[in-house]
């Protein structure tokens, strides 16, 4: 019991401690701007753009999309920020030698992205009702609410992943862009996958938010949680690959790094 309440005071306080620490020179003004306006931006941009391309009234597939694809700023940037952000700031020598649980400061990182994730999400959707008329009233909110927190999870695995490449390459932030600026093509945000050729729909349902998104389409199409149950569990279970896949490589860092006497592996 006593080791559990150390790892659940660890898990809160590093969670907590890494998010103030990416964030300290935020001003609340322009942290609200980011969370506000990036959203309406991305999503006034795709929607006008897909609708224009198309000729049809779809701005519901657009708005959809790109409101779960903004979670990808947290999950992608952020997660990114806090594992990499370790070596920049000089704090990875501390963490490899203390003796707390890895899998538990590792995962803590991602936690409070998580809540920022959904968090971006929701108003997304608000501006979505607002300004383009989004209809959620034959939307199953509870199964709505529990896609985007899988799908925000799903995301920050594979931030957790990136994060840990971080610490391996210097120009991480081409990584990032690359791999945000892939998923809006590659999850369905904006380009029916049925629409995209036989290897890159392969890839699509290999990476997050593509079922997260589709789910949350069948879910404002009035569809209920059976149905949308095997993509959310799919996309839980990718996420967690993902994250599993970043914390062997981040213990591998680990070893790498007191086997040479340094940080910088190659």
């Amino acid at each position: 019991m006593h080791t559990l309440t150390n790892n659940l005071r660890l898990f809160w306080q590093g969670a907590m401690l890494s998010y103030v620490a990416l964030f300290h020179w935020f001003r609340p003004a322009q942290y609200l701007a980011s969370k506000i306006f990036m959203p309406l931006a991305q999503m006034f941009f795709f929607v006008y753009l897909g609708t224009f391309a198309t000729g049809a009234n779809n701005a519901g597939f657009y708005v959809i999309g790109n409101a779960i694809q903004i979670t990808a700023v947290s999950g992608i940037f952020g997660v990114t920020m806090s594992v990499g952000g370790e070596r920049d700031a000089g704090t990875l020598p501390y963490l490899f030698g203390t003796p707390a649980n890895r899998i538990v400061i590792f995962f803590g990182r991602a936690f409070m992205h998580v809540i920022d994730g959904a968090l971006g999400v929701v108003i997304a959707f608000i501006w979505g009702a607002l300004l383009f008329g989004l209809d959620f009233s034959q939307t199953n909110l509870p199964a709505l609410a529990l896609t985007i927190f899988i799908t925000t999870v799903s995301t920050c695995g594979l931030g957790l992943l990136l994060g840990c490449m971080s610490l391996i390459t210097v120009n991480v932030m081409f990584i990032n862009n690359f791999v945000y600026f892939a998923l809006l093509i590659f999850s369905g945000a904006n380009v029916a996958l049925e629409r995209l050729p036989a290897i890159m729909q392969t890839i699509s349902w290999s990476l997050p938010l593509t079922r997260g998104i589709a789910a949350a389409r069948m879910l404002v199409g009035g569809a209920g949680f059976n149905d949308v149950a095997p993509l959310l569990w799919s996309e839980l279970g990718i996420g967690l690959l993902y994250g599993f896949l970043g914390y062997i490589l981040f213990a591998w860092f680990e070893v790498q790094a007191k086997r040479r006497g340094t940080l910088e592996v190659f």
